[in-house]
Order: structure tokens, then C-alpha cells, then sequence
């Protein structure tokens, strides 16, 4: 789908094509996924299924890959429904993929599941230098420096940092108040930097 927008030249007017393929989350572009356009679901899925993976990464499921995958087949039938834009198709996006890894951890705690150990994904290593020299700062990083905190302050920067959700939606995702976020996400940084200053983990 190719949106058009009106702007004003000299007085006259010169409409301008704006491609959906240039994949950003715009309250537009999930206005047209709603309505069915084929190139607007794309980008919906382009724009959020790496943070997703990112955020099911960093909270240790056995396979972020198929867990994200579920998570847009589980959003999918209730886009059309879905109010808010960008911003609140984002929040469903994400509480459905908090639910989907209490879900796996619940299963695990049941039934547990024998896994194959695979040394690059052991938080618990130490990275050599060459390593360290190869990995950009990126999501793996972030996994590694959260890995260091508890549960409650590693899921909370996991959503502020990874997800990049806003305080009101992590709070409505963990189902806490916007001030409890708000210390977890403080008590969070702190740990951080006082693990940076010691050299437990850099950046």
C-alpha cells in the first residue's frame, strides 16, 4: 500500500508518495495493517518481532524464535480491535509475550526439560577479550549486564531498554503500580553502575 500525504508548495498544493516499506511504526501504518494491507503487516512484524526476540532472549526461554512467532500469531486476529496506535499495539505486543514466557517458565517448573548446552548462549561464562572485541554493543550486551540483576528489576529494564515501553505500560505488562516500576527501574540502574565501577561487567 503507497499512503499519500497533502503538503503545500508555493500556495499549491503537491501530493508526496510515502512508501510503508520504509518500516516505521507509525499509528498509520498500524491503521492499515487493521484494515488488511498486506505491506502494513510486514512492517508491523519488521518493526517489533526484534525486540521481542531481544526481550524473550534476555528472559532465558528455551526458544525465543518459535515463542515469537506464537506471539504474533496470538496478536494477529486481535489487531483489528487493538486502540492506541503504534503505542498501544506495542503494549499488547508485549504483555501477550510476558504471558507467553510465564507460561514456558510455569511448564518448566511442571515438567522439567532437558536442553542442549550451547557455551555461547551461558550468561554464566566470561567472554575472552577476543570475544569481547567482536560483540558490538547491542542486544547481547544488554542480556549480559541484565543477567546481573533479580528477577523483578532485570524484567522492568528489560521492557524499558529492550521493549522500549514507557513506565505506564510496563506497569500494566507486570502488573504493578507506575511507582513500584519506578523503584524497580531505579534499584536497577544503581546495581548497574555499581557493578560497571567495580568491573563486573562493562559496557
Amino acid at each position: 500500500m503507497v499512503q499519500r500525504r497533502e503538503t503545500r508548495v508555493d500556495g499549491a498544493n503537491d501530493l508526496q508518495e510515502v512508501s510503508l516499506s520504509d518500516r516505521v511504526l507509525t499509528d498509520d501504518v498500524v491503521a492499515a495493517a487493521q484494515q488488511g494491507d498486506v505491506e502494513a503487516f510486514r512492517t508491523v512484524y519488521d518493526c517489533l518481532a526484534g525486540t521481542v526476540l531481544g526481550y524473550l532472549r534476555t528472559k532465558g526461554v528455551l526458544d525465543p524464535e518459535g515463542l515469537t512467532s506464537d506471539v504474533f500469531l496470538s496478536v494477529w486476529p486481535k489487531l483489528a480491535s487493538i486502540t492506541g496506535g503504534a503505542a498501544g499495539l506495542r503494549k499488547v505486543v508485549f504483555t501477550v509475550a510476558h504471558a507467553r514466557m510465564v507460561d514456558e517458565y510455569r511448564s518448566r517448573a511442571r515438567r522439567p526439560v532437558v536442553a542442549e548446552y550451547e557455551p555461547h548462549s551461558d550468561t554464566r561464562t566470561v567472554a575472552s577479550a577476543e570475544e569481547d572485541a567482536q560483540v558490538a554493543i547491542g542486544t547481547e550486551r544488554v542480556i549480559e549486564v541484565l543477567a546481573l540483576l533479580p528477577d523483578e528489576q532485570r524484567e522492568v529494564l528489560t521492557l524499558r531498554i529492550v521493549a522500549d515501553l514507557p513506565l505506564e505500560h510496563v506497569a500494566e505488562v507486570i502488573g504493578k503500580s507506575v511507582g513500584a516500576v519506578k523503584q524497580l527501574q531505579r534499584r536497577g540502574l544503581i546495581a548497574i553502575r555499581q557493578a560497571i565501577e567495580e568491573r563486573r561487567v562493562t559496557l
